[in-house]
Formats: structure tokens, C-alpha cells, sequence
């Protein structure tokens, strides 16, 4: 099988040569008279003249046909259209070197698309990011404001009592403020690799009791019971404390915030092979099935079903992931409408990463 330009062009010249050779010998031998062998020589050699330019002229039509019609992709891509396919006139199923560079040149396009896609989502995703961020703090900004200004207004006219409301309030938008740019330094960080897990060996059971211990007054102020479950207290692991610890506050105070009073959060610790497996579980109204996919989107805005309240899960839950991931994990959530969530992680035992290093 023939499979380039150049082999295909010599098999023509020899074809054309041959049949000048036979068209030669024939008259050479019908025609045996000296007089007319110098026309008849002249002949034969223009009609073979003739008959090699048109040859070339062929063969240099389909060759500029080819390579204008790639030239005419590449510059279509340029512009940024890479909907149309790139079609070769006179393509055959040999692929000579023109169709093999096609080919080539039509793949490139196909992953330059796909950079360019996952170019426009990441832009649209930073846009959103920025709205939303943009929000989160123009609201307390604004609500600090009026709060200082009525204080600067009433300055001296004001009851002691009513004075120290208005700085309270004032003060909880500062630190929603400060969490809000804490979360996306963090984030930032985390994103760019410049986080590492320090790995250190402790007993999780503890860090778990800590925790529970730590929100227990807010579980009762919302009249939620808090429990630390670890089957097995003994069980080590090696991970960052300061991540792990980070992750489990994290879950846990969004669990508290979705459980009606009556309800309860659970912190659990189990051994799952190689692995310690911790869990955070409320008994809340759950998450919607068609909200789970997003739950660690950056400021995803779903619809609770608890309490009416509408989702506002922040960047906590994306720090929380890539935190997980950091230490060869996946944070995992399960949520059943009226039965509860639970969010799942496993850590190495310190067994294990001894055993594996």
C-alpha cells in the first residue's frame, strides 16, 4: 500500500516512462523508415512533455487543495472555532503525510479546546467567587456602619445597655469579617500547595472528646444533645492534629447549625483496616439529593430543608476537603432527607504508616 506523496508521484513518472518506452518501441518497429524516426522521435518526446506536466500539474493541485484547506483550519482555530471538523479533499484511507499532520493538527485543536473550556469554567468560577465574597462582606461592612454611626449619632443620649447591643452586634460582624478572610487565605494556600500535612502520631478518641467538649455549650444553648462515640480509644493515628482538628470543628459546627433543638450530633471513631475512620453525624432534615453534588462547591447556595434556612456552606467545606486530600483521603458525605447527615474521612493508623512508609 502506498502511503505518501513521494511514493505515489514516483509510481507515476515509472508509469509514465514505461509507456513512453512502449509507445517508442512499437513505432520503432512499424516504422522502420530512417526519414521519419527524427519526427517521429520529436513527437513521442513532446507528447511526453505534455504528458508529465499534466501529470505534476495533478498531483500539485491536490497537494495545495490539501494544504490550503489545512491552512484554512488552523487559521478557523486561530480565531477560535474548533466546532468545525477538518476535512482534507481527496482523502483516502492509505493517510499519506499531509492527512497524518491533519490528523495531528486536529487532535491538538481537540485538547486546546478542552483547555479553553476548563479556562472559561475556572474564569467563571473565580467570577462567582468574587460576587459572592463581595457580598459576604459588603453585608457586615454595612451592618458595622449603621451600628456606628447610630452610636456616633446618639452619642451621649444613648442607654448604657443599648450602647453595649450595638457593639456587640458590631463586634460579631468584625469577626465574621476576620473568619471570612482567614477561610480564603487559607483556601489560597491550599490551592497553591504551599500546606503540608505535618504528620505527627496521636489518639484521635481525644482529640474527639476535646471537640465535643469545646462546642459543648453552644450544643446546649440550641438544646442539641453532643456525644463523642470512639469504639475504640486506643486506636493512633499519624496525620496533622492541627488539619484534623480544623476539619472536625468545622463539621461539627455546621452540623450544630442545621440540627432543630431536640436533635443530635454525634462524633464518631472507628478502626476500618489500615485506617481510622472518624464521622460526623446530625439527625437534621438532611440535604437535598440534588444539592449532595455540590455540598463542597465553593459558596454553593442550595435549600435547606431544616428550619427553612437557606444553604450558606461558605468556603469551610472546600478548606475541609482539601485537607482531607492532603493526607491521602476523601471527605465523603451521605444524607437521606428527614433522617440526618454525616460526614466521613479516614486517617492512617500509626501501625500502618510504620508498615507502609
Amino acid at each position: 500500500m502506498l502511503k505518501s506523496l513521494s511514493s505515489k508521484l514516483a509510481v507515476l513518472v515509472t508509469a509514465a516512462f514505461m509507456v513512453i518506452c512502449s509507445v517508442l518501441l512499437l513505432l520503432t518497429q512499424a516504422m522502420l523508415d530512417p526519414e521519419h524516426v527524427l519526427q517521429l522521435s520529436g513527437f513521442v518526446v513532446s507528447g511526453s512533455v505534455a504528458f508529465a506536466m499534466l501529470a505534476a500539474l495533478a498531483v500539485f493541485q491536490l497537494f495545495t487543495r490539501r494544504i490550503k484547506a489545512l491552512a484554512d483550519a488552523v487559521t478557523s482555530y486561530r480565531q477560535g472555532d474548533f466546532r468545525t471538523p477538518l476535512k482534507l479533499p481527496g482523502a483516502d484511507a492509505d493517510g499519506d503525510e499531509i492527512e497524518r499532520l491533519a490528523a495531528h493538527v486536529e487532535m491538538m485543536s481537540g485538547r486546546i479546546a478542552c483547555q479553553v473550556g476548563e479556562l472559561d469554567r475556572a474564569a467563571l468560577r473565580r467570577r462567582e467567587l468574587l460576587a459572592n465574597v463581595s457580598h459576604d462582606l459588603r453585608t457586615p461592612l454595612t451592618s458595622m456602619q449603621g451600628y456606628l454611626e447610630m452610636l456616633l449619632i446618639q452619642h451621649g443620649r444613648m442607654d448604657p445597655a443599648e450602647q453595649r447591643s450595638y457593639l456587640e452586634t458590631a463586634t460579631r460582624h468584625c469577626e465574621r469579617l476576620a473568619r471570612l478572610v482567614a477561610d480564603l487565605f487559607e483556601l489560597t494556600k491550599l490551592d497553591a500547595g504551599e500546606v503540608q500535612p505535618q504528620l505527627e502520631e496521636f489518639p484521635p478518641a481525644e482529640l474527639a472528646h476535646d471537640i465535643a467538649q469545646k462546642f459543648s455549650l453552644d450544643a446546649s444553648r440550641r438544646a442539641v444533645r453532643l456525644v463523642a462515640d470512639c469504639a475504640d480509644p486506643r486506636l493512633a493515628v499519624r496525620a496533622d492534629i492541627g488539619m484534623v482538628e480544623r476539619v472536625l470543628e468545622n463539621l461539627v459546627e455546621n452540623a450544630l447549625r442545621h440540627t432543630p433543638a431536640g436533635g443530635e450530633v454525634r462524633i464518631e471513631l472507628s478502626g476500618a483496616g489500615e485506617r481510622a475512620r472518624m464521622r460526623v453525624r446530625d439527625s437534621g432534615a438532611g440535604i437535598a439529593a440534588e444539592d449532595l453534588p455540590h455540598v463542597f462547591d465553593r459558596y454553593y447556595r442550595g435549600d435547606r430543608t431544616d428550619r427553612g434556612e437557606g444553604t450558606h456552606l461558605g468556603l469551610g467545606l472546600a478548606i475541609c476537603r482539601k485537607m482531607v486530600q492532603l493526607h491521602g483521603g476523601e471527605l465523603l458525605v451521605h444524607s437521606t432527607p428527614g433522617s440526618g447527615t454525616s460526614f466521613d474521612f479516614d486517617l492512617q493508623l500509626a501501625g500502618a504508616a510504620a508498615a507502609h512508609p
